[in-house]
């Protein structure tokens, strides 16, 4: 962002042009948010430290001399305020649970600019870096994006270039320990797995250190198979993280105008260039220069008005329907035993499957796939999402069919599995199909009989936790409302591709059998009514960790 395009705006918003001050306010604001919430990794606080930053730069606008040097003037107050923060929590450490559940700035990195392999491993490491070292890399991840020059990060540091460049090589080295932790706690050592058995989850420096002094006399966890990038040339280039919607910014100036603090204001919004650039639906609101709106930038509410809570309600143990289609098991291997389902009472809607259903005969054809009604599902992944590490999510809305694909690659890492969940659930969910041409433990080797899609004697198996309903290459699912699917991978190598999908697409899928070449026919689980089964892990609420999901929970009728 160069300064210099910014200098008839800065000029004109110094004269009292409310026009040139909301631009000015909508434009820079992204990047006073990716500094703050870097520096406090999406602590509750971020949102104060912002509106205060912003503020303090309005009030004292007037002050700036020389308008090419504002970049590194609103830097340098967002890190006084940072720092002011710091004082006055101190000596109590930046407690991370105070977000309450809500995504730290770490997770939004990686979601917001779809972060994956290093460059995702870079942002999840910030976690474990001390609040100075945190303070500084919000400062040089933007300086090596492309958003700041190294002498603004030495001025906003308040310390020479040479200094800074000492205590940037500082930073790098604890980054690259952390980066060591993260892939480390995503593989598979026993020992390390042992020693973090009694780790609460919560990154520190005590466990920074314990956890690296480990991975250094490690042979399993000190063996990378690829090479480590270093992160200057992963962040090079990189987006600013978008302001989420729901960020509150609120710049009432006690009835004075923003720019010149002279005029009274009475109802008004912030500049029609910023509504329009708003993808929703926006309220004007009254008591100085504040908006509300539900997407793009920025949404702002009067400080009497604050915006209304959204509640969930909490899953809960039920009693469980196994699916409605039960056929002749067949007699391929597996590597876990699968129990055959009973019939039991029908349940109203959020009943799961709660046994682990035998693989129909190949050579029988499903039962009639019912074809709801759909007007599409939009997923904040795209036509095509892959989601390969844990933590990987997207968001599903609308009236359709999801189709979400397995892959699982135990040549590489098998052990135990942890499912996918389905968290924030609004409006209905259901299981309706299963395809793909085979089960994941159906025989994939013509010349290797303890071969499956979950790995064979050598490699060894990816094993599903007791009780969970095997997975087939392709699992269908039927959307009315909206949803986020997480991945939670840790022992086992799996990756999930998800594709909003249509009836047809689903019902050539599954009925497309043997004489095609492929394995067997696909299973039909939707009944047509409320008793069709729901994904095992789901749940209307939105826990902090997704792995947490109840495996039989209990979905409330919406």
């Amino acid at each position: 962002m160069d300064t210099r395009q910014w200098r008839d705006t800065i000029a004109a918003a110094q004269d009292g042009d409310r026009r040139a001050l909301d631009e000015l306010v909508e434009g820079w604001l992204p990047l006073v948010y990716n500094i703050v919430g870097r520096a406090l990794n999406g602590h509750a606080d971020v949102d104060d430290v912002v509106q205060e930053t912003m503020l303090r730069a309005v009030d004292n606008l007037g002050s700036l001399r020389d308008p090419d040097s504002f970049r590194s003037w609103l830097v340098a107050i967002a890190m006084r305020q940072i720092r002011d923060r710091a004082r006055r929590r101190t000596p109590a450490p930046l407690d991370e649970s105070a977000t309450g559940g809500a995504a730290d700035f770490a997770e939004l990195t990686v979601l917001r600019l779809q972060l994956e392999g290093q460059r995702r491993e870079v942002a999840e490491a910030v976690r474990w870096l001390d609040d100075e070292d945190r303070q500084l890399l919000s400062l040089w991840w933007l300086e090596v994006a492309g958003e700041l020059t190294r002498r603004e990060l030495a001025a906003a540091v308040g310390i020479s270039r040479q200094h800074a460049a000492v205590r940037v090589q500082r930073m790098k080295e604890r980054l690259d320990t952390s980066r060591g932790i993260v892939r480390a706690l995503d593989g598979a050592c026993p020992d390390l797995r042992e020693l973090a058995a009694r780790w609460n989850g919560r990154p520190d420096s005590v466990w920074r250190k314990r956890l690296a002094r480990h991975i250094r006399g490690c042979g399993y966890c000190g063996d990378t198979r690829e090479s480590v990038v270093p992160p200057e040339r992963l962040l090079v280039g990189i987006a600013l993280v978008p302001v989420p919607v729901g960020f509150t910014l609120s710049l009432a100036l006690g009835g004075k105008t923003a720019a010149a603090a002279t005029a009274t204001v009475a109802s008004v919004s912030w500049s029609a260039k910023v509504m329009s650039a708003l993808t929703q639906p926006v309220v004007a609101a009254t008591a100085g220069a504040t908006i509300v709106a539900g997407g793009a930038y920025v949404v702002t509410q009067t400080p009497d008005a604050p915006p209304p809570r959204v509640t969930v309600s909490p899953t809960a143990a039920s009693t469980h329907r196994p699916p409605p289609v039960v056929a002749t098991p067949s007699v391929s291997p597996s590597p876990s035993p699968s129990p055959s389902a009973t019939p039991t009472k029908t349940a109203l809607y959020g009943s799961v499957v709660d046994a682990v259903d035998r693989a129909p005969d190949p050579d029988t054809p499903p039962a009639a796939l019912p074809h709801r009604p759909e007007s599409g599902v939009t997923s904040t992944g795209g036509a095509h999402a892959v989601m390969n590490h844990r933590g990987d999510r997207v968001t599903l809305t609308g009236k359709g069919y999801v189709l979400v694909r397995w892959q699982i690659s135990p040549q590489y890492r098998a052990g135990g599995l942890v499912m996918p969940s389905w968290t924030g659930l609004k409006g209905e969910l259901f299981h309706v199909a299963s395809g793909g041409g085979r089960r994941m433990d159906d025989p994939v080797s013509a010349t290797d009989s303890t071969a499956t899609g979950m790995g064979n004697s050598t490699v060894g198996y990816t094993v599903l936790p007791a009780g969970t309903q095997q997975m087939w290459q392709n699992e269908y699912f039927y959307l009315d409302g909206s949803v986020t699917l997480t991945v939670n991978e840790r022992g086992a190598d799996y990756g999930l591709s998800v594709f909003p999908s249509s009836w047809d697409a689903a019902e050539k899928d599954i009925t497309t059998g043997p004489d095609q070449g492929v394995k067997r026919y696909g299973l039909v689980r939707d009944t047509g009514k409320d008793d069709t089964p729901v994904p095992q892990y789901v749940t209307r609420s939105t826990p902090a960790d997704a792995a947490t999901v109840a495996q039989e929970s209990r979905v409330s009728a919406p």
